[in-house]
């Protein structure tokens, strides 16, 4: 992530995005992704790192985001596993 131009998403609920995310996390919800993933990620072939809260949802999102025609798409999983910090 330092060394590479990338976009981190977080396919949580909006409240559980203000309880604490990754900095610079993008938010768009798994139950909506399909349908905002247009407007909130244009870029198919940036570099999205996926994740939220234990990787089930991850999961799910970035099959989405494939079925959609992205082409760099990374599930790293739940932020339960995160060893650094988050932001509010």
């Amino acid at each position: 992530m330092d060394q590479e131009n990338v976009i981190i998403v977080d396919v949580r609920r909006a409240d559980e995005y203000a309880q604490g995310h990754i900095e610079g996390a993008i938010l768009v919800p798994n139950e909506t992704i399909s349908e905002e993933a247009a407007t909130a990620l244009p870029d198919k072939n940036a570099v999205y790192l996926i994740y939220c809260r234990s990787g089930r949802r991850s999961k799910e999102a970035a099959h989405k985001l494939i079925a959609l025609g992205y082409t760099n798409v990374y599930d790293f999983g739940g932020i339960l596993s995160w060893e650094y910090g988050t932001v509010q």
